[in-house]
């Protein structure tokens, strides 16, 4: 073995400084564009964090670097789990599995006794000695791993060239036991996100499209039906209400989206500059640091700076569009193909609310918002992304 990690994932080995960087060397195999574009957007989260937070004495505890030193804090971590992640490799994952999917899912029904906790309107916390846990986060990178390593079981051992009927209705009955647990939160905002997780890592694995407009379908139907039998909380319907008609109590419910465009438009081309922006520094804009943190580019930094972490995140897709499609393992491609649609929703999920396009859905934008758990999990997905990459034959 010639490089700082085991390529086939199951250790390090010692090897010299030249070894390290010889051609199937890790450090030579990672995607660095990818690995740096997500980098940038910690690093830029950073900043905004601060600006939205620096006078925020009722927040801050009366230390304006509270939340950039916390943010930063949690983007280490984040960097240490996917090192973490890489050095495991995401094929070595399957051993766990089964373990990590029944912890997932204890850790959410702790949420449901009286350990939860109930942060802006969901009841999808755990606080223990004093730190925040957000389950389902993880679930996302759990659900993402369980699908591929059912989906792609029999078709990597050469027996089949597609899924069956019978795998994929096996995997989806392992969505589904998380995603009534965090229906019963509720989390609505999570629940959208498994969903297009769902269809992503069934698009990736080559399963019939009658399952996927069968869940197109399925999910129009449950839409419809939660409406009617009175599942979502009123503050969610609410949203809904907001969205659907932007003049509907500007002060009220529709105040969070009007304040957010009004930041936004505020800052033209190039922005107000930073920490000058009115609406940040007014406190204008609630959960300005979490739900609502591309307000602060928009306003400071103008349509050029929040344009640059749109492309950024362009970047991100892009790279790990290339890993999915370089990869001749079906696992591989379904873990990368669920995590482009989960990157990709819920950064146009919470872009799409901040500029009144999309119903507030209470979700972070990755790398960006301020949070550990949402930070700890896209930094393992990055992790699970960058082992698929340096895992592949070098031809490849």
């Amino acid at each position: 073995m010639t490089s700082g990690f085991s390529v086939s994932g199951y250790g390090p080995d010692r090897v010299g400084l030249s070894k390290l960087l010889a051609r199937d060397s890790v450090v030579r195999r990672l995607d660095w564009p990818l690995l740096v574009s997500a980098l940038a957007l910690s690093l830029i989260g950073t900043v905004l964090v601060y600006s939205a937070t620096r006078n925020r004495t009722e927040l801050n505890q009366g230390d304006p670097y509270f939340f950039l030193t916390r943010h930063a804090m949690n983007t280490g971590i984040g960097v240490a789990l996917m090192i973490g992640m890489l050095w495991i490799g995401h094929r070595a994952l399957r051993t766990a599995l089964p373990v990590l999917y029944g912890l997932s899912v204890f850790l959410m029904l702790l949420v449901l006794t009286p350990m939860g906790a109930t942060i802006n309107g969901a009841r999808s916390w755990l606080v223990i000695a004093g730190f925040s846990l957000q389950p389902s986060e993880f679930v996302k990178i759990t659900v993402i791993l369980g699908m591929a390593m059912l989906l792609a079981a029999r078709v990597d051992a050469g027996d089949r060239t597609y899924p069956d009927h019978r795998t994929v209705a096996q995997a989806l009955a392992l969505a589904v036991v998380p995603i009534v647990i965090i229906m019963l939160m509720p989390d609505l905002g999570t629940v959208m996100v498994l969903a297009v997780i769902i269809l992503g890592v069934l698009l990736g694995s080559g399963a019939s499209n009658r399952w996927v407009l069968g869940l197109l379908g399925a999910g129009a139907g449950g839409a419809v039906a939660v409406w009617q039998l009175g599942v979502l909380d009123e503050y969610q319907i609410n949203r809904f209400a907001a969205f659907a008609n932007p003049a509907l109590d500007p002060a009220g419910v529709g105040y969070n989206t009007n304040q957010a465009r009004i930041a936004i438009g505020s800052g033209g081309l190039t922005g107000t500059g930073l920490f000058q922006g009115s609406q940040t520094t007014g406190q204008f804009v609630p959960e300005q640091q979490t739900d609502f943190v591309f307000t602060v580019a928009g306003e400071e930094l103008g349509f050029l700076g929040a344009g640059l972490i749109i492309l950024l995140f362009g970047v991100v897709l892009w790279r790990a569009c290339r890993i999915a499609r370089a990869t001749t393992e079906l696992y591989s491609t379904i873990v990368a193909a669920g995590i482009i649609a989960w990157f990709a929703f819920q950064t146009f999920q919470n872009i799409g609310m901040a500029l009144g396009i999309m119903p507030v859905s209470g979700l972070p934008l990755p790398f960006v918002s301020y949070g550990g758990t949402a930070m700890f999990a896209v930094w393992m997905a990055i992790g699970l992304l960058q082992s698929i990459k340096i895992q592949r034959p070098l031809s490849a």
